[in-house]
């Protein structure tokens, strides 16, 4: 069953997200490496954050976390300090929220003869977009820049800061960005719920025609192998936040 969403679904930015992420990456490298071979491949690199401050996403990516507790009221007698002052019960029990550690995979394009990274391609985490992680990656991004690396940026989150601003970037709930090497320029595909994700270029070295990637046959082809409309109820709202 297809999803009923012309591009990006809502309703995979939740605790499915995990999953459609390493979907995505997967995918993406199988869609490019017949048009890269032989002088490039395309190889899944894992990287591991800590997210230290998850309480954003208990519910939403970490369902499962227990935030709060309603003590209840019990029928013993108070201890008694010391003082032989009794102390007030505390009425809520709040569980020490734990780091909790987030694989994110990148796709690299290399040059097979020296290994060289060329181009990589992010899907952004919900811990890219939030502090303090987006301030690593952010880092990141520069670092890339200055190693005259190419870099797609695919953003299908709608929650969260973007790691660049701009005062014509639009209001949109997704977006795919493109920047080439050396070139001071980003393209920028915003996209909207009603649009279909697009087809965008994967830049090479110079002299080399840019592969082409799918984005939403990339998409379509993991909701139907992972089947996500067996596990998403479509009755109920999407993860955060609302839609109008």
């Amino acid at each position: 069953m297809p999803s009923p969403f012309p591009g990006m679904d809502p309703y995979l930015e939740g605790y499915l997200w995990s999953d459609v992420h390493n979907a995505l990456a997967s995918k993406i490298r199988a869609f490019l490496a017949p048009q890269l071979r032989p002088k490039y491949a395309a190889r899944l690199e894992v990287y591991v954050v800590e997210d230290i401050s998850p309480a954003s996403e208990i519910g939403i990516l970490y369902p499962d976390v227990e935030v709060l507790k309603i003590r209840e009221r019990r029928n013993l007698t108070a201890s008694i300090p010391a003082s032989n002052t009794a102390t007030t019960p505390a009425p809520l029990t709040l569980p020490v929220i734990q780091p909790v550690a987030v694989r994110i995979p990148t796709v690299e394009i290399r040059d097979t003869a020296n290994n060289r990274l060329v181009s990589c391609i992010e899907i952004l985490s919900p811990v890219n977009k939030r502090e303090p992680g987006i301030t690593d990656y952010r880092k990141k991004r520069q670092r890339l820049y200055n190693a005259n690396v190419h870099l797609i940026e695919i953003d299908l989150l709608r929650r969260g800061n973007r790691p660049f601003n701009h005062p014509r970037l639009p209001d949109v709930p997704y977006l795919i960005t493109l920047t080439r090497a050396g070139s001071g320029l980003i393209d920028v595909w915003p996209v909207k719920l009603q649009d279909n994700l697009p087809t965008i270029p994967v830049p090479l070295c110079e002299g080399d025609p840019d592969a082409v990637l799918e984005l939403q046959a990339v998409l379509n082809a993991i909701y139907d192998e992972a089947g996500y409309d067996l596990s998403i109820d479509y009755s109920q709202p999407p993860p955060p936040p609302a839609i109008s």
